[in-house]
Order: C-alpha cells, then sequence, then structure tokens
C-alpha cells in the first residue's frame, strides 16, 4: 500500500499492477489532496487514510486502468462510496464535483490513462 502526495514512480505502479492484474484500486482524500492506492480491498486504503487523519466524508474509492486514455483510465465505483446520507446511494460516485477531484487527483498523483 502506497500513500501518494507527489506523482507515483512508473515502476511502483508497475509494481502494484502485477500484484493485482490490470488495474490497482485506490482511495482518494478530496480535502487532504492525498490518495492511498494498492490495497487488496477499497476498504485497506480507507483505513490507512483515517489513521494519517482523514475524515470519512472526505474519502471515495475508485479503480484505476492504465492504457485505457483519460475517458477510461478511472472506475469511479467501490462498496465504500455507498452514503445514503450524502446522497450516494449506489457504489458509483454521484456527485459531478467529488468526480472532477477524484479525476484532478488521479491525474496528478497516479496518472492520465496512458500505457505504462
Amino acid at each position: 500500500m502506497l500513500v501518494l502526495e507527489r506523482r507515483i514512480a512508473r515502476d511502483d505502479l508497475v509494481r502494484l499492477l502485477r500484484l493485482f492484474g490490470d488495474m490497482v484500486k485506490y482511495v482518494v482524500d478530496v480535502e487532504r489532496g492525498v490518495v492511498a492506492l494498492g490495497g487488496e480491498l477499497h476498504a485497506d486504503a480507507e483505513q490507512v487514510l483515517l489513521e494519517q487523519g482523514s475524515h470519512q466524508a472526505d474519502l471515495w474509492g475508485a479503480n484505476y486502468y492504465p492504457g485505457r486514455g483519460r475517458e477510461g483510465c478511472i472506475e469511479f465505483t467501490s462498496l465504500i462510496n455507498i452514503r445514503p446520507a450524502r446522497g450516494n446511494r449506489g457504489m458509483e460516485v454521484e456527485d459531478p464535483a467529488v468526480k472532477e477531484r477524484i479525476r484532478a487527483l488521479t491525474f496528478t498523483l497516479i496518472g492520465e490513462g496512458g500505457p505504462l
């Protein structure tokens, strides 16, 4: 598991992909601007960020697929995203502003969907 405050090294991303296949699960703290990635479950990354001072309401899960381009590299789906009290009733992030923040942090800290 890696917690990113700056862009991940290509070799580190390749190593994580070897462990988990064609994608990597990650959790974004949309307020602190950090990402935890590489856990077997989104809940693993969520727990790491909570232990580092993140607030539950700021954490959203997604999946990153390199080689799919900017429009296809992010899947905004995770069990941790089910939050009826915040208006998110399903596993996919529904709020366009939250999606845009996840997208921006993904492109900055992980990648823009280019091939590795």
